[in-house]
């Protein structure tokens, strides 16, 4: 390729209407040898004995340029990514988005530890209670959806300043507090309305974790240790399953598998608690996000002993099979691949983590049914 004279880059330089060059190439150049690039940022092009070695990349697709036109933290719009909620009637979509439908993560949360407890009562050698497992997987989506509505309701005005809750309805204006509290009314009494069919009711089930949905907002103003609330408020079917089989609690069998299951809770929800903890400095919301900080892991790791610990002591006072105690195997190294590869600092992985305890539910229920039917030893 020949050279180019040095007036006629700056004729490209002094005439913006000048086709843009966007590489010049050296056949006897390699990238070792350059050391400056041309871009918008740098007007001086770089030649050597009256040749022309790097011209300019265009300014549209000049890297620095497209750095420039990131936006900043402080200019980023909240966009809403478009889900299967945009294709119901205009006037659902706030109330779909309200109860959070789009994300049954927060379902599967709270139907595991019944659904565990639920199989650990069955008889030895069968199954657990088909109907049982149906109808409270039928009002779940209904108690998961009132505390998320509850807790929007009385969290908007800090939503508003959250860069991950500002779209939320209610935050919004799309759906008014009033509504709100309206639409959390209608979707406990379906629930309850579902929860009665059972054959073993518990009115103080309900009326506990309607009582613990409806003050976990609030735990977020007054302590560090708002996760561990949480945790009490969504593991409360670890002792109702066993309660809707049975009519009755076995202290040792339940409590551990309570415990261990508020010890989950402790791990996946300081991981989610992570995506918001810059905002929650701001507005002034605590999590054990903001009190672990860099010691997240080290505690998390606790958690995830603690959980399994107390999973092994529930099963073994449960006469369960062997294949319980696999389950349990994979349970650990599902938490040890979630705590070890977790970025605390990317809000999307902390995501992706949480949502990755679908897992732990699963194999933990399944090597409770599988232990059911299998011999002891």
């Amino acid at each position: 390729m020949t050279s180019l004279p040095l007036a006629h880059v700056s004729c490209r330089l002094r005439n913006p209407s000048f086709p843009t060059t966007r590489i010049f190439k050296n056949h006897a150049f390699n990238s070792g040898s350059m050391i400056r690039s041309f871009s918008h940022k740098n007007p001086a092009p770089l030649y050597s004995k009256n040749k022309i070695r790097i011209a300019c990349m265009s300014a549209a697709t000049s890297p620095a340029r497209q750095d420039d036109q990131k936006p900043s933290g402080q200019h980023q719009k909240a966009v809403e990514v478009s889900s299967w909620i945009d294709y119901l009637p205009q006037q659902i979509q706030p109330y779909a988005k309200l109860a959070r439908v789009e994300k049954p993560i927060g379902t599967w949360l709270l139907i595991w530890p019944f659904a565990w407890s639920a199989a650990l009562a069955a008889a030895s050698g069968s199954l657990p209670d088909l109907k049982t497992l149906a109808l409270f997987g039928c009002a779940a989506p209904l108690m998961r959806g009132a505390a998320c509505t509850i807790n929007d309701f009385f969290d908007r005005d800090f939503d508003k300043m959250v860069h991950r809750t500002k779209l939320r309805p209610i935050a919004s204006g799309a759906v008014t507090p009033f509504q709100g509290l309206c639409f959390f009314a209608f979707q406990s009494l379906l629930s309850h309305a579902i929860l009665l069919q059972l054959a073993n009711y518990s009115p103080i089930y309900e009326a506990s974790f309607i009582f613990l949905i409806c003050t976990y907002p609030l735990m977020k103003r007054l302590t560090y240790w708002a996760q561990a609330y949480l945790g009490l408020t969504v593991n409360g079917g670890a002792l109702f399953g066993w309660y809707a089989i049975k009519g009755s609690l076995e202290p040792y069998v339940v409590l551990p598998l309570f415990m261990s299951a508020c010890f989950w809770t402790l791990v996946y929800d300081t991981i989610y608690a992570h995506q918001d903890k810059r905002d929650d400095i701001k507005v002034g919301v605590k999590s054990t996000a903001l009190k672990f900080g860099d010691s997240t892991k080290e505690w998390t790791t606790g958690f995830a002993i603690a959980c399994i610990a107390g999973l092994a002591i529930s099963g073994y006072n449960a006469a369960i099979g062997w294949p319980y105690y696999a389950s349990l195997a994979a349970t650990a190294a599902q938490f040890a691949w979630q705590i070890g590869t977790a970025n605390l600092s990317s809000p999307a992985d902390c995501n992706r983590k949480f949502v990755s305890n679908n897992w732990v539910g699963a194999l933990i229920l399944s090597g409770i049914l599988l232990g059911r039917v299998s011999p002891l030893y």
